[in-house]
């Protein structure tokens, strides 16, 4: 079998790694990179016979559409809803791929391949690892992964019946060299967020990620001990719509203590597309919140919101500060708006008198002695790093280890 990472060797985001043997070949992710720096990756001329997407992140998605769209993209189904979702609230095209859908555990063929999806705990929902098997050789991408979510079972699972026999392990290794000891755990986040808002005089603002549902669950949690509303915008009520096909544990926007607030452009969207949000329109305005109500009462909400709603936070700033929760990689803060709308106003709350700036997050990866556990658990022949910063690392922390530079092609 014939290996190749076009991307992720050496970056986080833009993971790219193609597996042939003599009759196929395949793409493991094909996501849109994070870093400026990133070398260009010429999707036209790969021509795979299929590509898996491990979830619904854009760096490991970003680039299909770069695609032959007649080549067929595996994914779970609920990623291809909030992929579509995305892009029908922001006035984009739904995807055009041959889109085919996988299962948990349900194995499935593409040529000489053989993969068997695994479910796997991480920020975003839907994310997967892959046991890939062919020509004799047994493989297993790691995907993004974590064990501290409120889906850490499934990394108990994998660790207490891990794949057998694996020549060579894809593992992710974002991580190395970062902490996450300030929130260790999902229920650590949920206690900073309780104790924010619980004597808050004055709205809150919780900022992070609409498909970081361990997010949302987190703050409905709070908000229900705390005896607040949380405020959702019609994207992150749409997520939690499309998390029914999965789950009816999730808060969903009938549940008491959860309104929608709805923006022009949105209710616009909502309009203009009935056959894609069906009945969601009609049931969504029976839940909805104006900013009057809210305005008269301020201290009694949590906002879930994103970088881009800083004007909305702008307006609600006054004689008792503004509670802002950040919850997102640091890391963001640092970026311009061109890359990441909202960020400078976003940098610019922590020193803002009338804002009471909160960092509470808890990293969507795996940390090192995890990543160990897992490695320790699957026991491969060979370890590659991939989507990491400090794949030279790897050699002092895990066994077996062989990095296979971004370009090169590897014969296993």
């Amino acid at each position: 079998m014939r290996i190749k990472i076009h991307r992720g060797a050496i970056e986080i985001g833009g993971t790219c790694i193609q597996l042939s043997t003599g009759q196929s070949t395949i793409l493991l992710d094909l996501g849109l990179p994070l870093s400026k720096g990133s070398k260009d990756l010429d999707v036209a001329n790969l021509s795979p016979d299929a590509v898996l997407i491990s979830h619904p992140h854009q760096d490991h998605f970003g680039l299909i559409e770069a695609l032959d769209h007649d080549i067929p993209v595996y994914m779970g189904e609920l990623s291809k809803n909030l992929i579509n979702a995305t892009r029908m609230l922001l006035g984009n095209d739904l995807l055009k791929n041959e889109i085919q859908y996988f299962k948990a555990w349900q194995s499935f063929i593409i040529g000489d391949f053989t993969i068997t999806p695994y479910l796997m705990d991480h920020s975003a929902v839907d994310a997967y690892g892959f046991l890939i098997e062919s020509e004799g050789k047994r493989l297993f991408y790691s995907g993004d992964f974590r064990a501290h979510g409120r889906k850490s079972i499934l990394f108990d699972k994998i660790i207490k019946n891990p794949p057998k026999d694996i020549d060579l392990l894809f593992m992710e290794g974002t991580m190395i060299q970062r902490s996450n000891d300030d929130f260790p755990t999902e229920a650590d986040v949920e206690r900073k967020i309780y104790e924010t808002i619980a004597e808050q005089e004055n709205i809150t603002f919780l900022i992070s990620s609409s498909q970081n549902i361990d997010r949302v669950v987190s703050a409905f949690r709070a908000c229900r001990h705390a005896g607040k509303t949380l405020v959702l915008d019609i994207y992150t009520a749409w997520v939690l719509e499309k998390l029914k096909l999965v789950s009816h544990n999730i808060p969903a926007m009938e549940w008491d203590q959860i309104k929608i607030k709805l923006s022009y452009s949105q209710h616009e969207k909502l309009k203009d597309n009935p056959d894609f949000f069906g009945d969601f329109r009609k049931r969504v305005y029976q839940h909805r919140i104006s900013k009057e109500e809210i305005q008269a009462n301020p201290a009694d909400y949590l906002y879930f919101g994103k970088m881009s709603h800083y004007k909305t936070i702008n307006f609600y700033k006054g004689i008792k500060p503004v509670n802002v929760i950040y919850s997102q990689w640091l890391g963001y803060l640092s970026y311009k708006d061109e890359d990441y709308f909202g960020a400078e106003a976003m940098a610019g709350y922590r020193s803002d008198a009338q804002v009471n700036f909160v960092y509470a997050h808890t990293s969507g990866h795996a940390t090192v002695e995890d990543l160990r556990m897992f490695a320790e658990a699957l026991n491969p022949k060979m370890l590659v790093p991939v989507h990491t910063e400090h794949s030279g690392q790897y050699g002092k922390l895990f066994q077996h280890v062989e990095i296979i530079e971004d370009g090169v092609e590897f014969i296993l």
